[in-house]
């Protein structure tokens, strides 16, 4: 019975060191493959892509905001309580 608690601890001990040795050897992997400044390069060019996209799809779809489309613009105050204030 006290040689497999041993061999279950001896192959602990074993997968825990090459995991550990994977999750090193990974980060160096990925911090040395792609380096920060092309990173930020790259989601800034896709931000400028998308905005791009943006901009020639919803040209000439949209219509203009102001005050011609407003059909309120020039309505009359009929609200007989707006002049009752005497302290206005």
């Amino acid at each position: 019975m006290n040689t497999n608690k041993s061999k279950i601890l001896l192959i602990s001990i074993i997968v825990l060191i090459i995991v550990i040795l994977g999750a090193i050897g990974g980060y160096y992997y990925l911090k040395n493959k792609t380096p920060a400044n092309s990173t930020a390069t790259d989601i800034q060019s896709a931000i400028d892509a998308a905005n791009s996209v943006t901009d020639s799809a919803t040209q000439g779809v949209l219509p203009s905001i102001g005050d011609a489309i407003n059909p309120l613009t020039n309505k009359p105050d009929i609200n007989p309580t707006s002049k009752t204030n005497p302290f206005q």
